[in-house]
């Protein structure tokens, strides 16, 4: 079963507007795992699509997304999937097996696309000028950067998956931050890239416990409270940090105009209200 949610592009003054439930409809990802279900959210940032396949018992396939406007969604489309789950198979230009953690980029043209096994994918997709190679990247073949301080509870790890330094894309930049026992905070000092939407998903969370994603203008800022497999949509104009109960992992993908990691403008602690 296919499942298709639309997402139109909100502006910061609408969005300074809404209460809770209303910035929970717009920004906040969820229930996209759902057994023997593909769940997708068609943004209207960047027109990335966010979404999650969870094959169960049976196959599942993934060819023609209606929003898209092509017979097949990598027709004019680049795809990253990301295992969250158990061990799993991708079928597209080639066959591909997926554990906890991996990462696999499709290149526009790669054909239609089936899940099946234990796997829980994360499906995040956005437009492609040109075709690049599939690719399906484990974590110790990523780029990786170490951050932060225990001392400031914010000790992890940036792994760098679809990435300039790794491999080439269209636009797709995704990679995984995982955070040291008892680090909490992520990506904070804040920043915004204009230039790009970002969208986050967290994982790991251990059950009962939730992370404060903060979102807004820096000036004005806002919050969502997530569980385990839930994300948040980031426009262009949007800081994004989060802060949970306990240490998780978050996976995180851009999409827009640079691939630059680094094209971003810092918002100092002194700025964020």
């Amino acid at each position: 079963m296919l499942n298709i949610e639309i997402r139109h592009a909100i502006d910061p003054v609408t969005a300074s507007t809404f209460g809770t439930e209303e910035l929970r409809d717009h920004f906040r990802v969820s229930d996209i795992f759902v057994d023997g279900e593909i769940n997708l959210i068609y943004t209207h940032y960047d027109r990335m699509i966010v979404g999650g396949a969870v094959p169960g018992d049976a196959e599942l396939e993934l060819d023609h997304v209606a929003p898209c406007g092509t017979a097949s969604i990598l027709d004019r489309r680049e795809i990253t999937i990301v295992n969250v789950g158990g061990p799993g198979k991708v079928v597209a230009d080639a066959e591909y097996d997926m554990v906890k953690g991996d990462m696999l980029y499709l290149g526009m043209g790669a054909g239609k696309i089936t899940f099946s096994g234990e796997g829980r994918f994360y499906i995040l997709s956005a437009p492609a000028h040109q075709t690049y190679p599939s690719r399906l990247i484990k974590i110790a073949e990523a780029a990786n950067v170490t951050l932060g301080s225990k001392e400031t509870c914010n000790e992890r790890t940036i792994y760098q998956f679809v990435h300039p330094d790794v491999m080439k894309s269209c636009q797709l930049v995704v990679g995984m931050t995982k955070l040291a026992a008892g680090s909490i905070w992520n990506t904070m000092p804040a920043h915004v890239h204009d230039r790009r939407m970002e969208a986050y998903l967290y994982v790991d969370v251990p059950d009962g416990q939730r992370v404060f994603h903060m979102m807004g203008e820096p000036d004005e800022t806002r919050h969502l409270v997530l569980k385990n497999e839930e994300g948040a949509i980031s426009p262009p104009w949007s800081i994004h940090a989060g802060a949970g109960t306990a240490s998780y992992t978050f996976i995180w993908a851009m999409a827009g105009d640079n691939v630059d990691y680094k094209d971003v403008e810092m918002v100092s602690m002194e700025t964020l209200k």
